[in-house]
């Protein structure tokens, strides 16, 4: 049995380097320019090539996003890019317009290319279309149902992704210019400003100045918040559906956000395949990825189309329940005391969370710390400082630690 491929996003080499190391089989990447993330780090092409050779070192591939609606200027550059990508190994290219699409195949070059949910494919025969073309995956828009996936997979022999977590969009697979019209930031070039997600109100045109609410809540209405997609219950599903590759969203995300849900679904996945017939969910995996950044979780168009359960129309804010506080990047084990890299204030007093791929999830009361000097310190207050800690149990480069938040 080939088993599904457990897609990451990387918005930074160093989100790479931790997806791979938390179990991705391959991670999906911007470049500086015809991506979808302008946000996002994204990488040059020298630590596009550091990053290809740490995946390639690691049997994990990487794809890039070339996906913007490309206008014509934005042609220009583009064969020369795809040349640089070419020469850096990448595994796959990620496109949406077919006019870049196009170029690729003039060029005759020798990167496979995927088609981007951008593209909007929602039936067979649109997929069936890009089978024709040449393409060696189409990443299938997130508005299908399980039987809709079902029947594409009969009809084709293409390779087929979909998103299984992260956000989602409320125009069809991101064909949205509400962020174009109201803050000229282009969505469809990776600026979008996520207007969906702002507090909206009613004013009727001839009572210019009076709002209504659209819902019992004095703050108003977020009347196009979608809750997050979150699938890692469904996986045995999706791998019976045809399904090749399942991707996390998230390019923008934290590392502690790509670790720790790269980990859950890793867990998910090697237990359905250790033994499929007797295959249980174990509740733990859903408690882990509630401990990143997110807004509520919903199942999308799965099993349906979305009703008002699966929108949050009080608070476009995230569910924030940990710190992401700290990695750890040395370990000691004959002193018991590990390095670590700061990432949020952490004090004496505080009580830790430290995880990993091959750490057991353990808690500990932080009892001393030390700064680079030697220096006894209470609080680790800078971004990135590094401190030495006591661990009661062994630790590993990359673990995580994170706080419970007690409000």
């Amino acid at each position: 049995m080939k088993k599904i491929e457990l897609l990451a996003p990387a918005g930074n080499l160093e989100k790479l380097k931790m997806a791979i190391h938390y179990g991705a089989d391959a991670v999906y990447v911007g470049g500086k320019a015809y991506g979808l993330r302008a946000a996002a780090g994204n990488l040059n092409l020298d630590e596009l090539r550091q990053g290809v050779e740490f995946a390639h070192s690691r049997k994990a591939k990487v794809y890039v996003t070339v996906n913007i609606f490309a206008h014509n200027d934005d042609l220009t550059n583009l064969p020369k890019y795809l040349k640089e990508l070419e020469q850096s190994s990448v595994d796959a290219v990620i496109v949406s317009d077919p006019g870049v699409w196009l170029i690729t195949q003039e060029m005759n070059t020798s990167i496979p290319v995927h088609l981007s949910t951008q593209a909007n494919t929602t039936n067979w025969a649109a997929v069936r279309f890009w089978e024709k073309q040449g393409l060696q995956r189409v990443i299938l828009a997130r508005e299908l149902s399980i039987e809709e996936i079902k029947k594409i997979r009969e009809e084709v022999k293409i390779e087929l992704e979909m998103f299984v977590h992260g956000a989602m969009c409320i125009s069809y697979s991101g064909r949205c210019l509400l962020s174009n019209y109201m803050t000229n930031r282009d969505a469809n070039s990776g600026e979008c400003a996520q207007p969906c997600r702002w507090n909206y109100s009613l004013v009727e045109e001839k009572r210019p100045g009076i709002y209504y609410d659209l819902e019992e809540d004095e703050r108003g209405s977020y009347i196009f918040n979608s809750q997050d997609l979150c699938l890692i219950n469904h996986l045995p599903e999706l791998i019976q559906a045809g399904i090749n590759s399942i991707k996390i969203e998230g390019r923008m995300k934290s590392v502690h956000y790509v670790a720790t849900v790269v980990s859950a679904y890793r867990k998910a996945l090697d237990a359905y395949y250790k033994d499929p017939e007797n295959y249980v969910f174990n509740p733990l995996w859903y408690e882990e990825i509630t401990k990143v950044s997110h807004r509520d979780y919903t199942t999308g168009f799965l099993f349906g189309k979305p009703d008002a359960k699966d929108h949050n129309y009080l608070d476009s804010s995230y569910l924030r329940h940990y710190d992401f506080i700290g990695v750890v990047v040395d370990y000691d084990s004959e002193s018991g005391w590990a390095v670590v890299e700061q990432r949020n204030n952490f004090k004496i007093g505080d009580e830790l969370e430290i995880t990993g791929p091959e750490t057991e999830t353990f808690t500990q009361k932080l009892e001393q710390m030390i700064d680079i000097e030697g220096a006894v310190i209470e609080v680790a207050p800078h971004p990135c400082q590094i401190v030495r800690i006591p661990v009661s149990k062994p630790v590993k480069l990359w673990d995580l630690i994170r706080r419970a938040k007690n409000d």
